[in-house]
């Protein structure tokens, strides 16, 4: 089995968001969840720590996802939106606390430098399939959506607590950026932001930015860039996908893009509430990565950013995260040799966190 580095989850997110244990199995929580019907999704748990093992995923830069609404609905919780920043800096704290219990427990190992994740990766590859099910699994900690990060200035104090990566925004606009479904430029606190950004060598995820804010952080920022979890423009159309134009600036960059598994940015035409998985399959994803690595003229910028929700909205043949490894058949049925395939599962994202993390 190849292993892999996935460059997107949100583990924390569905612990404290949906109270669902992470050192379960898929199985196991489903079981659970059984005629649950409070939330969208319910019963249909494809990841979690033992899955990830079972794939083969050594190293996964996981998210803590928050952000802020000015319409935040005073409910229980079980979205993203918080009515204030503050409010969203303790829950993202939340998230941070849940990572780190994990590490004490020995589920996880935190990667803050390039030397942790260098031993993690070490430990992970030379291991056999069945050890590797008492491994725990590396995760880089990285922010979607940057509400948290009350004021610029606070960047250091997370960078202090372990986050590496971040994105400005995420649906809709930020304090800082504009992101999917608006339009707009970067905030003059989002200018700050990046400032501090590029101070401390924290990397900029230009994920679930939108297209004026997305050019804007480039010319503004000379950090380190990517794209954790990204699909192509070009095959389906949508301000969530990047063009060509974005790709190939990514690429002068040095940047790497993480393909994502959710069956409406796969295919064209979806329509949400009535397209159903069932008309997507693993090739599709197949063709996203293809299409980065013919616009680069070689593999060194494609990878995996799954982005594994639940299976009620993954393709068809996607049931649980060790279904990553069809990844392998496919691009080989495509022309990829085995460092290609190598590069795309994991090596490129082992490569650029080796020279961006401290």
């Amino acid at each position: 089995m190849r292993p892999i580095f996935d460059g997107h989850g949100d583990l924390a997110l569905f612990a404290i968001s949906y109270n669902r244990d992470q050192t379960a199995t898929a199985e196991e929580i489903n079981r659970r969840e059984e005629g649950m019907t409070d939330t969208f999704g319910r019963g249909c748990a494809a990841n979690s720590l033992p899955e990830m093992r079972r794939a083969g995923v050594g190293i996964c830069q996981s998210s803590l996802a928050v952000r802020v609404a000015e319409k935040a609905r005073p409910t229980l919780r079980s979205d993203l939106n918080f009515a204030t920043h503050h409010m969203a800096y303790a829950h993202a704290h939340g998230q941070l606390a849940y990572y780190r219990v994990l590490e004490q427990q020995g589920e996880v190992r935190l990667i803050r430098s390039a030397e942790d994740m260098n031993s993690q990766w070490q430990v992970w590859e030379t291991a056999t399939e069945e050890e590797r099910l008492e491994l725990p699994v590396g995760i880089i900690v990285a922010m979607e959506c940057a509400d948290p990060i009350v004021e610029p200035v606070q960047a250091e104090l997370w960078w202090e607590d372990g986050l590496r990566s971040v994105m400005l925004s995420h649906f809709g606009h930020s304090q800082y950026a504009a992101g999917t479904g608006v339009t707009g430029p970067l905030t003059a606190k989002g200018v700050e932001l990046l400032g501090e950004f590029e101070r401390l060598g924290m990397i900029l995820d230009l994920s679930h930015t939108s297209e004026e804010s997305f050019y804007e952080s480039l010319d503004r920022f000379t950090g380190p860039v990517i794209a954790s979890h990204n699909n192509c423009q070009a095959l389906v159309p949508g301000d969530r996908q990047l063009s060509d134009d974005q790709i190939g600036r990514l690429i002068e960059r040095g940047g790497v893009i993480g393909a994502v598994l959710d069956a409406w940015m796969l295919v064209p035409g979806w329509v949400h509430g009535t397209s159903r998985p069932e008309e997507v399959d693993m090739g599709a994803v197949a063709d996203h990565i293809d299409h980065v690595c013919q616009l680069a003229g070689n593999s060194r910028h494609a990878a995996i950013g799954s982005d594994i929700g639940g299976t009620n909205h993954m393709p068809h043949d996607f049931r649980t995260t060790s279904d990553l490894q069809k990844l392998d058949a496919l691009l080989s049925d495509r022309g990829y040799d085995d460092r290609d395939i190598d590069n795309i599962f994991h090596l490129n994202w082992l490569e650029f966190f080796r020279r961006e993390l401290p």
